[in-house]
């Protein structure tokens, strides 16, 4: 005979057995949703369960190759990510990340993601679309691609940030940015909406809207190879565009309004649309950088289009519409300034117009030099060294044309006989005043990147990075989610 009494503490084990479980699991989620991560595998015991080391070294649920969409995903924790792809592929689409919380490591957030929002990493794949990204922290940047062979795919996704240090894209190490119709917004200081840091990398934007406040905050920061085609960009406080050391920028079509009113340093007293320069802070190789612009418009309204200082260059300007609505301003400045070693820190730039009408003067001065080069039926109308400072050569094609604003000072001179319009004014060429009409040929000036020893810190950007031996990739393994905190040394 079936014992009633028997059946029922049964069942009351039974249920409270499923609550205490159902219990654990509420928990666990719970848990989980500060933060997603992607790993190669969890660790597993010989029998093929998960030893409890793996389930304690994070708190994320452990996935390969896996897909998250339609989620709120967010993580207040001082150093520590909302998502973190290690080693493998993940997707996530349509999802809103929030980010808080503070990194008191600034270089270990600016050079190894220390608390980013989004963080890829030893090779991983990220692909990110119809995203919405925020954060609201210390050196809290939105996405960050972290070590070669690493690449994070991002489109159509929109990312605001408002604290200080806390760029919208960053690479270092080597890493790889992909982006596709974005709208970023930064308005923290030091906060550029592209930005890149110690070891670089590769990044391409195409299509978009990337819109800086803060200052010291450019639209592009570049110590990596940056391009950028079909977007629109602008600055309300900093430059429209830094490069740093041996790397590049390259727009395509882009629209890019600067308005530099503020300083980040003090450094230079000059502002500008476009800063290229070494800082010596272990950054950036030292070596020759690159700016290349092609179709599309510069609107500067502060100071001068271009700024060189403490390094060589290449300035490409191919049918660029640019308008500088400061009357007082120059184009082209190549300078000394408060980086590097005194005497030696001047701007060598190597000046290329193609298909170009571009007025404006250039400034060259006592430790600076420049070798400019009008080509493809450019026509340039300024005054070249006027202060008779520093060593400058100036070629001609065939079809191209120099129409002097003031009198002008170069070192050689190669063009055809009708290739100078005086208008007025006196050009001289080594120091002997040039008849119109006459041909000239002169030779370039040989432009050397001289090695500084002064490792001074910070840049316009107001790093305030320790000074390393190089600007060799970073050495080691990035921090974790969950960042051990160092000894104060």
């Amino acid at each position: 005979m079936i014992n009633r009494k028997h059946i029922n503490t049964l069942s009351l084990l039974m249920a409270a057995t499923m609550m205490i479980s159902m219990t654990a699991c509420s928990n666990r989620d719970e848990k989980n949703t500060d933060t997603t991560t992607s790993t190669s595998a969890a660790e597993t015991e010989p029998d093929g369960s998960e030893s409890e080391d793996a389930e304690s070294e994070s708190s994320a649920p452990k996935s390969t190759g896996s897909l998250t969409t339609d989620e709120e995903i967010s993580n207040s924790g001082d150093g520590e990510h909302a998502i973190e792809a290690d080693g493998e592929d993940a997707s996530y689409s349509k999802v809103h990340v929030t980010k808080t919380g503070d990194s008191e490591e600034g270089d270990e957030a600016d050079f190894y993601g220390d608390n980013a929002a989004i963080f890829a990493t030893n090779g991983a794949t990220l692909d990110l679309s119809d995203i919405v990204v925020n954060t609201d922290g210390k050196h809290a940047n939105a996405v960050f691609s972290y070590g070669e062979g690493t690449t994070v795919n991002i489109s159509n996704s929109e990312i605001t940030t408002s604290g200080n240090c806390s760029g919208g894209l960053m690479t270092t190490g080597g890493g790889t940015m992909n982006a596709e119709n974005l709208t970023i917004h930064t308005t923290g200081n030091s906060s550029a909406a592209i930005r890149s840091d110690r070891g670089g990398g590769t990044v391409t934007v195409t299509g978009g809207s990337y819109t800086t406040d803060g200052k010291g905050s450019p639209v592009i920061y570049s110590t990596a190879d940056i391009t950028v085609n079909d977007a629109q960009m602008e600055s309300t406080s900093s430059q429209g565009v830094v490069v740093e050391g041996r790397n590049s920028v390259t727009l395509n079509n882009v629209t890019l309004v600067a308005d530099n009113n503020s300083k980040n340093s003090d450094k230079s007293s000059w502002y500008q649309a476009v800063m290229i320069y070494q800082s010596m802070s272990g950054d950036a190789k030292e070596g020759e950088a690159s700016f290349s612009m092609k179709d599309g418009s510069l609107v500067n309204k502060n100071g001068d289009i271009f700024f060189v200082n403490n390094t060589v260059t290449t300035i490409t300007l191919e049918n660029v519409e640019i308008t500088n609505q400061d009357s007082e301003g120059v184009f082209l400045r190549a300078a000394a300034a408060g980086w590097g070693s005194e005497g030696s820190n001047g701007g060598k730039v190597n000046l290329i117009l193609k298909n170009q009408k571009q007025d404006g003067d250039i400034l060259v001065d006592s430790v600076s030099a420049a070798n400019m080069y009008l080509a493809s039926g450019s026509t340039y109308q300024g005054a070249i060294n006027p202060d008779n400072e520093g060593k400058v050569y100036v070629e001609i094609e065939s079809g191209s044309k120099w129409i002097l604003s003031g009198d002008s000072y170069v070192t050689s001179l190669t063009c055809d006989a009708d290739a100078i319009d005086l208008n007025g004014h006196t050009l001289y060429v080594n120091g002997v005043a040039y008849s119109e009409g006459t041909a000239s040929t002169g030779e370039a000036i040989t432009l050397v990147t001289e090695s500084s020893s002064d490792r001074s810190k910070g840049g316009p950007e107001g790093g305030e990075h320790d000074a390393p031996p190089s600007g060799e990739k970073p050495k080691g393994d990035p921090p974790s989610g969950k960042k051990e905190k160092k000894e104060d040394s």
